[in-house]
Parts: C-alpha cells; sequence; structure tokens
C-alpha cells in the first residue's frame, strides 16, 4: 500500500483504476470533460468532478517515486520551492492557527515548507515531513528537515500525536482523500489543526481555459470546489477558516497562447522560477501592489486559484463567509 491508499501491483501495463466518487462513494456519474487520455466525470449525488479511470501509476503512487521525481527535484523548482515568496500565503494562514507544537506535512515533497518554517521561527515548532517519493525525502534531508519514510496511511509515527497536520497541494493526487483525512484525524491532538490547500475547480483560471489549463493533467485525481471540499472534510473536522487564494495571470496567458497543448515539466518548472522571481522584483513593486489587490478581489469572490481550509479536531464550526460555489 502507498499514499493512494491503493495496492501497489509494480505492472506498469496493468489496466487503468475504476473510481467510486472520493466524497460520497456513489457510482452514478456522468461525463465531465475529457483531455487526451485523461477522463473526468461529475457525482451524480454530491457533484464532485474526479478522473475515472486513472492509471495505475498515479492511482497507486508510485509515478512520484519514479518517474515524477525529477519535476519535484529539478533546480528551476528547488530554487522556486525554496525562495522566501513561495509559501508566503501558507505560512500566514498557518501561523494565524499554530503559533507553536508538532507538525506533520504529508506530500512534503522537497521539505521546503517546512524548512521555511523552522528558518522563520525556530524552536516555535518540532517538524516532521512524509512523502511518497524517496528521492524528495533524500532532499528534505539534506536541508536538515526531519522525515519518516513509509506509507502514509500505514504510518503510526511511533504513537505521536501533532498539533497541526497539513496537505498543501496534495489531496488532488490521492485516489482515496477521505482516508487520508481520516488518519490525519487520528494523528491530531483535540482541538489540533488540519490545513488543506487544492486547486480551486471555479477559479477564474478554469473558467476561462477549461481544459486548456496545465492543471487538467493525469496527476490530479481530484477537482474540487470549495463545496465538495467542504463536504469532504466535515466528516472528520469542523471548518474554522476556508478561503480562495493565489492567483498567477503569467498560467493564464501561457496556457490561452498555447490552446491547450501539453505542457512538460520544464516548462512548468521554468514559469515557477519566473514568477517567483518576478515576486521578489523590487522594481516590480508597483504592479505587485495591482497584483496583490486583484488576487484579494479575487479571492473574496472564491475565483482564486485555490481553495484553502483551515480544519479543527473537536471543535465548533466556525467557517469565514465566501461566495457559494
Amino acid at each position: 500500500m502507498n499514499r493512494s491508499g491503493a495496492l501497489n501491483t509494480g505492472q506498469p501495463d496493468a489496466p487503468p483504476v475504476q473510481r467510486l466518487c472520493p466524497v460520497c462513494n456513489s457510482n452514478q456519474f456522468q461525463a465531465y470533460a475529457q483531455k487526451k487520455d485523461l477522463k473526468l466525470v461529475h457525482c451524480g449525488a454530491c457533484s464532485m468532478v474526479y478522473a475515472n479511470p486513472v492509471q495505475i501509476s498515479y492511482a497507486s503512487g508510485d509515478y512520484y517515486n519514479t518517474s515524477g521525481a525529477g519535476y519535484y527535484l529539478s533546480p528551476a523548482k528547488l530554487e522556486s520551492d525554496y525562495a522566501p515568496v513561495r509559501f508566503e500565503r501558507e505560512l500566514k494562514i498557518f501561523r494565524g492557527h499554530c503559533r507553536s507544537g508538532t507538525v506533520l506535512d504529508v506530500g512534503c515533497s522537497s521539505g521546503a515548507f517546512l524548512y521555511q518554517l523552522k528558518q522563520r521561527f525556530g524552536d516555535c515548532y518540532e517538524v516532521i515531513g512524509t512523502d511518497a517519493s524517496g528521492p524528495a525525502l533524500d532532499y528534505a534531508e539534506s536541508r536538515g528537515v526531519k522525515v519518516v519514510r513509509g506509507d502514509f496511511l500505514e504510518q503510526k509515527f511511533a504513537g505521536q500525536t501533532f498539533d497541526a497536520v497539513t496537505f498543501w497541494a496534495v489531496l488532488e493526487h490521492v485516489a482515496e482523500p477521505k482516508v487520508f483525512l481520516e488518519h490525519a484525524a487520528s494523528l491530531l491532538k483535540p482541538g489540533g489543526r488540519c490545513f488543506v490547500l487544492v486547486p480551486n475547480l471555479h477559479s477564474l483560471a478554469s473558467r476561462i481555459l477549461g481544459t486548456r489549463y496545465r492543471y487538467v493533467y493525469p496527476q490530479h485525481l481530484n477537482y474540487f470546489t470549495r463545496s465538495t471540499l467542504s463536504r469532504l472534510a466535515s466528516e472528520q473536522f469542523s471548518i474554522r477558516q476556508a478561503c480562495s487564494t493565489h492567483f498567477n495571470p503569467m498560467v493564464i496567458w501561457s496556457d490561452w497562447r498555447g490552446g491547450g497543448r501539453e505542457i512538460t515539466d520544464n516548462e512548468r518548472a521554468d514559469l515557477l522560477k519566473r514568477t517567483t522571481a518576478y515576486k521578489q522584483s523590487r522594481l516590480l513593486k508597483p504592479i505587485k501592489a495591482l497584483y496583490r489587490s486583484s488576487e484579494l478581489l479575487l479571492g473574496s469572490l472564491g475565483l482564486a486559484d485555490n481553495i484553502t481550509l483551515v480544519l479543527s479536531k473537536g471543535e465548533g464550526r466556525i467557517s469565514a463567509p465566501t461566495p457559494a460555489d
């Protein structure tokens, strides 16, 4: 077993995996969209959009330990991930709900979020990362981030419990996100926080680009709106905050011009590197102010690129008001 909760067959030519709805387990669905071999369906019971069927390497998580590892460890991706601006939104949200304690980052990749957390706030936190990709964990360790190897769903972390568990851009990649949240809840202390960030199916980029959007691709198995993500999370947690964050107009422009062609890993990493450089440039400060205003406006309308939920174990529901999906 591995990060998807699916059995690792070890057979690259195994038939695609058929799925039930990852939110409500219904088997009633209709075709939603198709992009080359990627087929998206719409659940008739809860409106969740998800890939069905999916290749075994994505359903099992093997992709991230083999052919996918090169992208996450490419120089451009690492430089961007470890730039001070990379996790500024996530850190702001995180610090608003967890000022100290033990932190588990699930799907930590190269360890950049935990590295930034320790660099900025030092002894306030004890951190551990885990991921399906062994090479990424090797790199995280080289930067001083403590890691635990093995399937997250089977890992007990030596009986340790946590003040916070984070899923930054993870649940869209896994075949059974509900099981991941269930296990996270079992690892949290009473009142602990779980942080979830996923792409927003109802973002401005998604509405403009449709399947031309680069984030409609085989590695993404789940396509959440705020309502479907909230329904998934509310089975285990109370929702403390819900917001829509991030906006990258360069992606919209690039994907619009590209007409939906396949984006290579090198192109993804290079655009991320350029975007990061623009954010750090002092010469672009006036433009950055306009960009930030645009992002805040889109966020207030629920149209920014991502959805972020802050979840609580064992406390009453407090949800920030945002537009309905």
